[in-house]
């Protein structure tokens, strides 16, 4: 046999098959394997090697990162569960083998596209820094580079950066030579795309205005990361895209003192630490409202931080802006959220900030603006997404201070006449509804005669008794917000109604100082009445409140003022009205002959004017003051016809009080099973109609009587319940005394053991 390499070539092989003419005389004499063997070589040899292609380049466009960066720990590490992506094979995309059973358990896998996460928040409140603090921290995980680009969403540029013009800054970034760059958007960013295809990168798109403006330039490949930042909830990104939103809200108390210690220095923070803590309040943990005051103390060193705070507090926004550089003034950076809105959406946004109270629902907004709920609920959700208004639990939307404080500058520039008419409206919806209210609270007080409410507005419908407890405990800062508001404009007969509408209310929840607030507002506004009656009963009922907290002086003052009033005009209910409450503020003085007096005076008045429910009240008061001073079976008689006159005539909460009574004067005859079940019933009414403050004392008995039994468990438990009920009603002395009982039971228990 003859391999190949033995065989001979025949004269026809010595010719090879690519020679042409005399000029081929360079021939191959064989092939080995892969490799051709020159033959007769004839001339020069020219090697020419492929040059290799050109290194990619790194763009490295991060901006600097934000000075002293304080805070937003949770943030930083809810952004680094979504943005590290980990590899199938349980390894993060940086390389270090982390396992994934080390990991969250929520971390997203790496899939088919890049990591999104969009961090969405009002202006000011410190996105960008947040984005380029994170960047910064995990620079190397992209070591293939970061671009950058500042879409000018919500900027004084005007204009947002168009999608064209962002990535033609990419591709210029990425070395692109502009001659190889397409004119056509879609294939431009085709062309960037699959430049970063599979390298790790991160791709910053800050102040973003829309989802189309950000879609063309997401990269497609599951190795580059995106952060964008803006101010509206980027929806269909989110839909389409599987971006995760992150809502950046204020900085916490301790956050923002940490960032004015940053950028203060320690030792001026501690060497005036309630001025600190004053403008944390006053800015409202607002990152830039903080940064703004932060340069005005450092700037002027001559000036205390308790002036600066005094300044703030006295000019608020106006101590926030600055003439000429715009990013360092936040009501300008409030302003750019106001561009893209409609003038309706711009009113309502305005409105909002004169609107009382801290917080708000969808049907005092549509009576606000005075229309229809569903068209106000289209406007509310704009301005959520554009992170104006902040929508809270169970239907409520609540602004920041500051942005309020900005929206109310906005109001004065509607014509005139809105503002004030959108006052009387939501002024009126909260005062029907309060009444409304109280109707349902107690229905035995008259009836007042109220004007109709402005036309298009309804009140709240309130079912029951406890949809009314719950409505004015929900609405109880922006019903005392709202009688402010009457007193601003002046409307005497609004800010009366107010402080009448929500005295059952404070009475039975113990709200004594808040009383005392409304009713000295509404005896100011009785003197422009022509009703006598309202100045009567505005010093009665203030009286009472003073008598509650220990106010004696005042309490006496305005309730000799009440009887004098009701007897100059006549007026015998009153009279009546006012004795019941001279003897309570007597009781509070352990005067308790002198209240027995004035009680039965009312007593007598109240049966001659026919008034069996006022006749109850005042039997109970007689037979309590009769039980104070130790004459039990007075007391036991009287207390038992008020009980019945109450259920009688359907008073639940009366008869409570009634039970409660009845109770204390079983348990200081002996009786105290009986006085048990005086209580037991009393408690189920009293935390039907929602009166706390009687309920405190019924349990407050319960446990002695219980104690009294040596039923000290029971004892225990009914002097935690009302322990909680006088702290949460701030009955400071009561509470103490309470605890002290509790404090004996658990040293007579540990002594047991």
């Amino acid at each position: 046999m003859v391999t190949p390499e033995e065989e001979k070539p025949n004269d026809s092989d010595t010719k090879p098959a690519n020679a042409v003419g005399p000029c081929a005389r360079n021939t191959a004499s064989g092939v080995v394997g892969g490799v051709v063997q020159a033959g007769a070589v004839h001339g020069d040899v020219h090697l020419h090697a492929v040059p290799p292609p050109p290194m990619p380049v790194v763009p490295r466009q991060l901006p600097a990162a934000p000075g002293l960066f304080a805070g937003r720990a949770a943030e930083l590490v809810g952004l680094d569960r979504v943005l590290i992506p980990v590899t199938p094979d349980g390894s993060d995309t940086a390389g270090r083998g982390r396992a994934r059973a080390d990991l969250p358990a929520d971390l997203p896998a790496e899939g088919a596209t890049a990591v999104i996460s969009a961090i969405g928040g009002a202006g000011g409140i410190g996105k960008t820094w947040l984005a380029l603090a994170w960047a910064r921290r995990h620079m190397d995980r992209f070591p293939d580079g970061q671009l950058f680009v500042d879409l000018h969403g919500f900027s004084p540029a005007g204009e947002p950066t168009a999608s064209a013009v962002a990535v033609r800054g990419f591709l210029d970034a990425l070395g692109v030579d502009p001659g190889r760059i397409p004119t056509d958007l879609d294939a431009q960013a085709a062309l960037y795309r699959s430049l970063i295809s599979g390298r790790r990168m991160l791709v910053v798109l800050d102040n973003a205005a829309t989802s189309e403006q950000v879609i063309p330039l997401l990269p497609g490949s599951a190795t580059c990361t995106v952060l964008i930042t803006g101010r509206h909830r980027l929806a269909s990104l989110i839909d389409r895209h599987g971006a995760r939103h992150v809502t950046l809200g204020v900085l916490t108390r301790d956050e923002a003192r940490a960032l004015l210690t940053a950028r203060l220095g320690s030792d001026l923070v501690a060497a005036e630490p309630d001025a600190i803590d004053e403008l944390v309040d006053l800015c409202g943990g607002h990152p830039l409202a903080l940064s703004i005051t932060a340069r005005n103390a450092a700037t002027r060193p001559d000036i205390p931080l308790a002036g600066v705070a005094t300044e703030l507090r006295e000019l608020g926004l106006e101590m926030l802006d600055h003439d000429t550089d715009p990013a360092a003034s936040l009501p300008t950076v409030l302003s750019w959220s106001l561009h893209r809105l409609t003038g309706e959406q711009r009113a309502l946004f305005g409105l909002m900030g004169i609107a009382p109270g801290p917080d708000t629902t969808l049907p005092a907004v549509a009576a606000l603006i005075g229309t229809a709920p569903s068209r106000v609920r289209r406007a509310l959700s704009v301005l959520d997404e554009a992170s104006l208004l902040e929508r809270r639990p169970h239907g409520r939307f609540a602004m920041h201070d500051l942005v309020r404080d900005y929206a109310a500058t906005t109001a004065h520039d509607l014509p005139d006449g809105v503002r004030e008419m959108a006052l009387v409206r939501v002024v009126d919806f909260y005062l029907h509804t309060a009444l409304a209210a109280d109707r349902l609270l107690n229905p035995p007080r008259p009836l007042l005669r109220l004007d109709p409410p402005a036309p298009g507005v309804h009140s709240h419908p309130l079912p029951d008794a406890a949809a009314a407890t719950a409505w004015l405990e929900t609405e109880h800062a922006t019903l005392l917000a709202t009688q402010r508001a009457a007193v601003a404009l002046d409307c005497h007969p609004v800010t009366w109604h107010l402080a009448w509408a929500l005295e059952t209310f404070h009475h039975r929840r113990g709200h004594w100082r808040d009383a005392i607030t409304v009713w000295r507002a509404a005896l100011d506004a009785a003197s422009h009445l022509p009703d006598p009656a309202t100045s009567i009963r505005a010093h009665r009922f203030l009286g009472h409140a003073c008598a509650q907290l220990g106010l004696h002086e005042e309490a006496t003052r305005n309730l000799d003022q009440a009887l004098h009033l009701a007897v100059h005009h006549d007026n015998p209910t009153e009279q009546a009205h006012t004795h019941q409450v001279l003897a309570v503020a007597w009781a509070r003085q352990d005067e308790y002959r002198r209240a027995s007096v004035h009680a039965r005076h009312a007593l007598d008045l109240y049966r001659t004017l026919d008034q069996p429910v006022r006749e109850a009240a005042a039997l109970n008061q007689v037979g309590w003051y009769a039980a104070r001073l130790g004459n039990f079976d007075t007391a036991h008689d009287h207390c038992l016809a008020a009980l019945i006159l109450h259920r009688h005539h359907h008073h639940p909460n009366g008869a409570a009080q009634t039970l409660g009574n009845l109770g204390y004067i079983a348990h200081k005859t002996g009786r105290y099973h009986q006085a048990l079940e005086y209580y037991r019933e009393s408690v189920d009414l009293l935390r039907r109609s929602g009166d706390t403050f009687h309920e405190a004392l019924a349990h407050d008995w319960t446990g002695q009587t219980h104690a009294a039994l040596g039923q000290h468990d029971q004892a225990y438990e009914a002097w935690r319940e009302a322990l909680y009920l006088y702290q949460q009603q701030g009955r400071d002395t009561d509470a103490q005394r309470v605890q002290r009982q509790l404090d004996n039971l658990t040293d007579l228990a540990q002594g047991r053991t």
